[in-house]
């Protein structure tokens, strides 16, 4: 199982968008500053996630969260999350 994974940073509350094998553990990585690309970003708080049996499947769903149209798709989902932050 894959996961692509949507996380928020408390410190300035942007998004970081990844896939894992593994989701508790990358979480971990996050958080605890071991992830050189967000490491200045944490800590962080899942707030989105997805599962996937196949790693290019993940990759290519990954890749779309990221774009634009991603973007927005992710913002809708979690408008009422969002409000409320």
């Amino acid at each position: 199982m894959y996961y692509v994974y949507v996380i928020q940073s408390l410190k300035d509350f942007n998004f970081y968008t990844g896939y894992t094998k593994d989701l508790k553990r990358r979480l971990l990585e996050h958080t605890n500053s071991r992830e050189f690309s967000t490491k200045h970003r944490a800590p962080f708080k899942l707030i989105y996630y997805e599962a996937s049996m196949d790693k290019e499947d993940a990759i290519a769903r990954e890749k779309y969260l990221k774009s634009g149209r991603g973007k927005k798709y992710i913002k809708s989902r979690l408008k009422n999350f969002l409000n409320l932050a």
